[in-house]
Formats: structure tokens, C-alpha cells, sequence
């Protein structure tokens, strides 16, 4: 199979699938005083010793969760909760509407359940915050803000926010922010050098190499309220036997992505340009989105006129080829992408869009696969969607 999903989930690293073998064989609960849960403590406390420097954070700011979504809810809830009891008058969340439904999700729980409300920040036709409105909200309603949440890098479009402005706008006003960087782990901005503005940011491992099951949450100088209660490991912040064989799996996999980091974003360019020309090629009518907007070159959205996502979703996969329709956590929803509605696509542009992701072992051999198989999977998506509404018209009119 031709795998152009990788911003769903990416491969197993073979330094990730080592460090998970090795260490799952092992007993040893990281909690228990024994020699053997000294020793799975051990590797957890390397583990994030390793993943900090990486990062350039420091080890007591790596918590470790389930994944990325668990880290935006622990940041979005925690957070808002902690706002709640320093200052009950804090009960706005200010979000940008292209997050990923791990943070707008959360936010409609708060707003259902807990007295939140929500302001959304505007967005251009790429996507990316309006910063002359933040500071102009935030000037005049900072006191009653609890949380901004602004991702790093969107998910379905690749494009890059301007975060180390955004957080500089929210410390300006003492107001957290919360940053989703599942997307940007590995990427962004480099080994040893991530930005220390945001309050919070989320990561997942199985988006840069690692199996599914680990994330972590980066805190900088906060301290969420917890969801879980429990053993009270984590520092309190997230209880329940951490996963050593696992986190050992992040580690290494995040170390992995940093070594030749700067060759791989080459290469991974030089594919990206061949992936853009090869779809015109296949498909001269195809319109690709958000391109002049700075961006991953790992993610391209692409709208096939006359197509319906879903439909050809399915025709590539049966030509083996898979890509997705929109985030993986909505695939099948019968509706348009709300990253690309908020950008402002019609809604025929917004539902015949798919996105290729690339990874860290995607070949040009992957984007051949692609080519070969997309006219003819648009031939009969669109003959497909022809029928459709000729069906309907027909109906209509009886």
C-alpha cells in the first residue's frame, strides 16, 4: 500500500519498536520501592530526561498521557479549572476554530457543564489567527479570560500558526495559553529549541514514531487541576501506572525524528513539491489549499472538483493507496471539514478535499502509486456524484 496518512499516525520507528520490546519484556511497577520498579522508574525518569532535551524543556515539565488527545483535555479543563479557583470571574476560553476536536470538544463540554463561554478568534483563508484581534480582545477582556488555545501546526491543512507571537500577545495579558503540537512534534522548530511561551503544549508520540498509546503535556511554570485521582503520580497531575515500555517507545522515536532532522525536512520538501506536481498532473483541475501560507511540508489538502471525499476516499484505498478525508477522529462524519469552512471554502470545495500526509519513510514510490491511481478514481467519483444528482433532480421533479 502507498501510505499517505502519516498525519493520522506515521510508522513504527525501528528504534521505537526496540525500545518497546525491550522494555515491555521487563516487570516492574515504576510506583513499587522493589529493585525491579526502582529499575522501570529509571527508565521512565531517562525517558524524560531524554525527551526534555530534545525538546529543550525541562524534565519536570514533561507529564506523561495516553496521547494527544488526554494532554489537550488535561490542558483545556485543568487549566480552566485552575483559573476558575484562583479567579471565579475567569470563565471565557478563547480558541481558534481550526482546532482539532480533542480541544473543541472539551471546550463544549466546559461550556455545557461548567459555566464556560467561548469567544472564537477569527482566521484568514489559510486559517491562521487574526493577532491584531487577540490583542485587542485580550486588552480589553483579559480579566475575565481563562484560556486561549491556539494550535501550532493544523492537521489537516499543515499550516503553521505563529505561536511565539501568540504567546507573546498572551503574556503580555497573564493569560494561559494552551497549544496543541501534535502535529509540529519532530518538526518544529528544531532539537533543543522549542518555544518556552506557551503555557502548555500537547504532543503525541504515534505521530512521530512511536506505537499508539503515549503522549505527553509540556507545562511551563502551571500545574493543571487533574481529571483522574489516584496514585497521584505525574505530580499529581495525572494519575495511573505509567506505561514504561511505552514512554521508552516515545523517547526513542522523538530521537530518532531529531537526528538528520534538517536532511529529512529536505527531503521531505523536495517530495512535498513532487506530490503538488504530480496531482496537477493527474488531475489538472485540482485546487490545493492554504499554499501560500507558511506550512508543514508533510500535509497538503487537495479539493477535487466534482468529487465527493468520502467516495474517493474509497476508490484510492481499493487501488491501494490511502489518504484521508479531513482528521481521522471525524472520518465518515458526512459533513465539511470544519478547519476548511472556517477557512472559508464553499461547501462543494470543502467536501471534495483530501489530505495527503507524508512521513518520515514515505518514498517517492508512494507518490507514484498516488498518481497512477487518482484519474480514475476521479472519473468515476465524479460519474458517482453525477448520478447523485441526476437522482435527486429526477425525484424533485416527481
Amino acid at each position: 500500500m502507498a501510505y499517505l496518512d502519516h498525519a493520522a499516525t506515521t510508522t513504527v520507528r525501528p528504534e521505537a519498536l526496540a525500545a518497546f520490546s525491550q522494555h515491555a519484556a521487563l516487570v516492574g511497577n515504576p510506583s513499587s520501592l522493589h529493585s525491579a520498579g526502582r529499575q522501570s522508574r529509571r527508565v521512565i525518569e531517562e525517558s524524560r530526561e531524554s525527551i526534555a532535551a530534545n525538546l529543550g524543556v525541562r524534565p519536570n515539565d514533561v507529564v506523561f498521557t495516553s496521547g494527544g488527545t488526554e494532554s489537550d483535555n488535561l490542558a483545556i479543563k485543568g487549566l480552566y479549572w485552575r483559573a476558575r479557583v484562583e479567579d471565579p470571574s475567569r470563565t471565557t476560553l478563547v480558541v481558534s476554530p481550526t482546532e482539532h476536536h480533542a480541544v473543541l470538544d472539551a471546550v463544549e463540554w466546559l461550556i455545557a457543564t461548567q459555566q464556560a463561554s467561548v469567544v472564537w478568534i477569527p482566521v484568514d483563508s489559510h486559517g491562521v489567527v487574526d493577532l491584531d484581534w487577540l490583542a485587542g480582545y485580550l486588552a480589553q477582556n483579559a480579566p475575565q479570560v481563562a484560556l486561549v488555545a491556539v494550535m501550532w501546526v493544523n492537521n489537516e491543512t499543515g499550516v503553521i500558526s505563529p505561536i511565539e507571537t501568540v504567546a507573546a500577545i498572551c503574556a503580555d495579558y497573564q493569560v494561559a495559553l494552551h497549544c496543541d503540537a501534535v502535529q509540529a512534534a519532530a518538526w518544529l522548530p528544531g532539537p533543543g529549541s522549542w518555544l518556552s511561551g506557551p503555557t502548555s503544549l500537547a504532543i503525541s508520540g504515534h505521530k512521530f514514531g512511536a506505537p499508539v498509546g503515549v503522549g505527553a503535556l509540556i507545562l511551563n511554570g502551571v500545574t493543571p487541576e487533574p481529571l483522574t485521582h489516584g496514585g497521584g503520580q505525574e505530580i499529581d497531575v495525572r494519575s495511573g501506572t505509567v506505561a514504561t515500555a511505552l514512554i521508552a517507545s516515545m523517547a526513542a522515536a522523538l530521537a530518532a525524528s531529531f537526528t538528520g532532522q534538517q536532511a529529512q525536512a529536505a527531503r521531505l520538501k523536495d517530495l512535498s513539491a513532487q506530490l503538488h506536481d504530480l496531482l496537477a498532473l493527474a488531475v489538472p483541475d485540482v485546487s490545493l489549499n492554504a499554499m501560500s501560507a507558511p506550512r508543514l511540508p508533510t500535509i497538503t489538502s487537495a479539493s477535487f472538483p466534482g468529487c465527493k471525499a468520502d467516495s474517493l476516499l474509497m476508490l484510492l484505498d481499493a487501488a491501494n493507496v490511502a489518504c484521508s478525508a479531513g482528521s481521522a477522529c471525524t472520518a465518515g462524519v458526512p459533513r465539511p471539514s470544519h478547519v476548511l469552512a472556517a477557512m472559508g471554502l464553499d461547501e462543494q470545495s470543502a467536501t471534495s478535499s483530501l489530505r495527503f500526509s507524508l512521513g518520515w519513510d514515505t518514498s517517492s514510490a508512494d507518490l507514484a502509486a498516488v498518481s497512477a491511481a487518482l484519474p480514475a478514481a476521479v472519473q468515476r467519483s465524479r460519474q458517482a456524484t453525477n448520478r447523485r444528482r441526476a437522482s435527486g433532480r429526477s425525484q424533485v421533479h416527481q
